[in-house]
């Protein structure tokens, strides 16, 4: 070979073809192959079969099946892939690529039942990591195609799977294909879910309900796939429904106002009055949830759609046990089971209630609330009042327990003895007294006090406090006393008739003064005031006695059974007219006894008047 044919060692090897792949995104190289250089013969085209031709061809051909070996994977795209291996942790799956993809096998968790050689979707995140690596994911993958999937479904009404995630507020959190979707609570089953917890991590079937696409929220149910079968089952129990008819259930939800028993797809109400003949406070004292029991059905209605169900309808009605030589008069024991402001329901047998009104509870007239005698629970002794065992209707009393203390009244409590009593009401003209349990009097209002004026009697005592009194009048036919206060202790009025006789002196003080007068108190008797006309008010400098001046005044008037006085401080300096007027009425030192509007005329009267009456009565005598 000459030198001119001769090719350098260096170009040959530059111009070896290059295993390239095809595409424009990624370059693939071909593995290299180490090449031995040897002392050889000069290269040359010539000698080559075809040339240099047929050595291109062959190049294109070789990348050809390079590329159709390692598929046609591009990031970013979603392609289907076989799994060639599971482990606890992990999924290898082949793409036919240049490697295979490793991917977690917590996406693939709504799937328990993923194999070795199922087609699953992954996306390409990668075409290699810095470790040469495929990085695929199957959990977006989903997600890309999860909306088409959903709406397909939901159109379709398809029954779909996902997985239960985790629990929230009204319901649970579902993965489906890879989105998350609402589980409401009341959609896991037909009976309400007392343990939400139990379908965590669980794989279930569902039914797309509801997609809101503007929020992307979907809400599935599982519920919609076993109502369609109850429905049918629903159907068949309630065509056969009859009054009477005694059914097996469960009880299903336990409410304040009775119980809701599952007949297997129906629902019917036992109410808390038809679950037991006894009185009971709640439901759950006579039944807990999911128990099974056995019910009679009451009634429902045309569409049989609301069924009234009874518990205590099953035994024998527990009035029908009670003893037949049971009469009115009869004592019996029981327990107060119901308390209310009238009265008190007491148990005396399970099932068989009496009534004991509060005015049955005790003599007194003064009714109270039945809490002021018993409480719920306690055991009571009564008597047989009423009894009509058709309305099973029973009234009882307890004060028939006791003597009635009306009907010794006059030997107790005689006329003019005097006793203790509580204050235990007021009124507009007097106070109710108790003198014991049962025995009430009343204490007029004139009948508190000999020298003060009393309004009403909260002036004067208030409720509970201890009065002392005298009794003055028994009506024991129909149960009433007349007491008095102030007839415990002396009139003073018969020591005012000394002090306060017509024409004496006294010195008092004006508590009021008006155009028609004033009321004058004394500070040596407590409790006693005298009235002062408005003509006697006046001062001898001509002015008028004011609230609060004290002054001496001449009595003008003294009744003792009206209990009035009337004074004068005009008497106090003009005594030559007073002397006279008094002499006049043959009454010194005694009571005026006169109309109280004609006191101001009997007694001083206008002095221009009887100066000319005396000028007149002197020419009549000569």
């Amino acid at each position: 070979m000459s030198e001119e044919n001769q090719v350098p060692q260096e170009e040959v090897q530059q111009e070896a073809p290059a295993q390239e792949a095809p595409k424009a995104e990624e370059k693939v190289e071909a593995p290299a192959v180490e090449e031995t250089v040897t002392e050889e013969p000069a290269f040359s085209w010539d000698d080559v079969e075809g040339g240099e031709t047929a050595v291109n061809e062959e190049r294109e051909a070789l990348a050809a099946l390079y590329e159709e070996t390692l598929g046609s994977s591009v990031e970013h795209q979603v392609v289907e892939g076989k799994v060639t291996s599971k482990t606890d942790r992990e999924v290898i799956i082949d793409i036919n690529s240049k490697s295979e993809g490793v991917v977690s096998l917590n996406e693939f968790r709504y799937n328990p039942e993923l194999a070795v050689g199922d087609t699953v979707e992954v996306l390409v995140d990668r075409q290699e990591d810095k470790y040469g690596q495929l990085v695929l994911s199957h959990r977006k993958a989903r997600s890309i195609k999860a909306w088409d999937r959903v709406n397909e479904a939901h159109d379709n009404d398809e029954i779909v799977k996902g997985y239960v995630k985790a629990r929230t507020k009204g319901g649970m959190i579902v993965d489906v294909f890879g989105l998350e979707a609402f589980l409401p609570g009341s959609q896991i089953d037909v009976k309400p879910i007392r343990d939400y917890d139990q379908y965590v991590d669980k794989t279930m079937e569902f039914k797309v309900v509801k997609i809101n696409h503007e929020f992307k929220n979907v809400v599935v149910s599982h519920k919609a796939l076993i109502e369609a079968d109850l429905e049918e089952q629903k159907k068949e129990i309630i065509s056969k429904l009859e009054k009477g008819q005694v059914l097996e259930g469960v009880v299903k939800n336990i409410t304040s106002y009775g119980v809701f028993i599952d007949l297997g797809g129906v629902d019917g109400l036992v109410h808390i009055t038809d679950l037991s003949w006894s009185r009971i406070n709640h439901p759950s004292e006579v039944v807990e949830l999911d128990q099974k029991i056995n019910v009679v059905i009451l009634d429902f209605d045309e569409g049989k759609t609301r069924i009234q169900l009874g518990l205590k309808q099953l035994e024998k009605h527990p009035w029908d046990a009670l003893d037949e030589n049971l009469s009115v008069g009869d004592k019996v024991t029981g327990k107060v089971v119901v308390l209310a402001d009238y009265g008190a329901f007491v148990e005396v047998l399970p099932g068989v209630e009496g009534l004991i009104h509060v005015s049955e509870m005790s003599w007194s007239a003064h009714l109270r609330s039945a809490g002021d005698f018993m409480k719920v629970g306690d055991a009571v002794e009564a008597e047989v009042l009423t009894l009509d065992r058709e309305e099973r209707k029973m009234s009882l009393g307890i004060k028939q327990l006791t003597t009635d203390p009306w009907t010794d009244i006059t030997t107790k409590y005689p006329q003019g003895s005097t006793h203790a009593g509580t204050v235990r009401n007021f009124t507009n003209f007097g106070i109710f007294l108790e003198l014991e349990e049962g025995i009430d009097g009343l204490i007029h209002i004139s009948d508190l006090s000999w020298t003060k004026k009393v309004k009403h009697p909260s002036e004067f005592t208030s409720i509970g406090a201890k009065l002392e009194v005298v009794v003055m009048d028994i009506d024991a036919e129909n149960r009433r006393l007349s007491l008095g206060h102030k007839q415990v202790t002396d009139n003073p009025w018969d020591a005012y008739a000394v002090t306060f006789k017509v024409g004496n002196k006294v010195t008092g003080t004006m508590i009021n003064s008006g155009d028609k007068g004033g009321d004058v108190s004394f500070a040596e008797h407590e409790g006693v005031e005298a009235y002062c006309p408005a003509r006697h008010i006046t001062k001898e400098n001509g002015g008028k006695l004011e609230k609060g001046e004290t002054a001496e005044f001449v009595v003008i008037e003294f009744n003792k059974d009206n209990r009035r006085i009337v004074v004068s401080h005009v008497g106090t300096y003009k005594e030559v007219e007073l002397k006279k007027n008094t002499g006049r009425g043959g009454n010194k030192g005694g009571n005026v006894n006169v109309p109280n509007q004609n006191v101001e005329r009997s007694t001083m009267g206008d002095l221009d008047a009887l100066a000319a009456l005396k000028e007149q009565m002197e020419k009549g005598s000569k």
